[in-house]
């Protein structure tokens, strides 16, 4: 491992152009030798763009790969770049809303694309709560919490953890970035439609929202063209949210990163089981 954050660390001095092809390049081997990942994501793509040809979602899995692989290696410019490096290369679009995010609670909501950790960097004009996973090798549990750490204050919550450690962030006045999108089990999440099929997925959102008053305001990242650095975009606070159906409040989520992963569809983190957990009765979806 530590040879592996050693070569990482050489990879930060490349341009961005030669290390994004070179990212490419290790994705393009990747699809064809983790059997198991291309047809978890073959199996997402066919269940949510079904109106897609075959060739189509092969492609669209394909550059996920070489886009998933490219964001690996990008992320040893988050980690030890000069800071103003790593600015230019983030283009911002309006801007970060750093008065709403001061003037009340606020919960970010990041989707799983695979440029996530760019939103988090851009999100970083003021000290963040954020959920992290402790990893079981030392040393790469030491990289990552340096890449989470190095861009001012961050208040690190586990899962075991629970809520209350959020919430004491949210009233504290710290933003809450966060990132439920991923089936947790059935613990806490409803079943509700993503692209049309029944997910489970997480009601915490809107519970957290109801309870402390947060505004949600949404956050995605995405590459930009040419090897250019990558786009991050904050949304419009949502209005009117979360309202007193919680399985409404999670359903209107869904929708809003369905919106987002027909933007960018090869960018989105399909080689998660998003479906694995199923309703009572319902056979499961991925070979297994």
């Amino acid at each position: 491992m530590r040879v592996l954050i050693a070569f990482l660390w050489l990879l930060h001095w490349l341009p961005l152009p030669i290390l994004g092809r070179f990212g490419e390049t290790v994705g393009s081997l990747m699809f064809l030798i983790l059997g198991k990942r291309r047809r978890i994501a073959l199996t997402n793509l066919r269940l949510c763009l079904p109106e897609l040809s075959e060739k189509e979602r092969h492609a669209i899995a394909r550059q996920h790969f070489r886009g998933y692989s490219r964001s690996i290696f990008e992320r040893s410019i988050l980690w030890w770049a000069p800071e103003a490096r790593v600015r230019k290369l983030i283009h911002v679009e309006p801007a970060v809303p750093q008065a709403e995010m001061e003037a009340g609670p606020t919960i970010l909501l990041c989707p799983h694309f695979v440029c996530l950790d760019v939103a988090g960097v851009a999100s970083r004009v003021i000290p963040v709560c954020s959920m992290y996973v402790p990893q079981k090798n030392a040393a790469f549990d030491k990289l990552l919490r340096h890449g989470r750490e190095r861009y001012g204050p961050v208040r690190l919550v586990t899962r075991k953890e629970g809520i209350k450690p959020i919430l004491r962030a949210l009233r504290d006045g710290l933003p809450y970035f966060m990132l439920p999108d991923m089936d947790f089990g059935e613990k806490d999440a409803e079943f509700v439609p993503f692209f049309g099929v029944p997910a489970a997925t997480l009601t915490a959102l809107g519970r957290i929202a109801a309870t402390t008053g947060a505004k949600v305001i949404p956050v995605v990242a995405t590459f930009l063209p040419n090897y250019r650095g990558w786009r991050v975009r904050f949304y419009p606070a949502w209005e009117n949210y979360p309202g007193t159906d919680m399985v409404e409040a999670t359903r209107r989520m869904n929708a809003f990163i369905e919106e987002r992963v027909r933007e960018a569809p090869s960018e989105y983190f399909w080689t998660h089981k998003r479906f694995k957990t199923r309703p009572p009765g319902e056979p499961s979806l991925y070979d297994e």
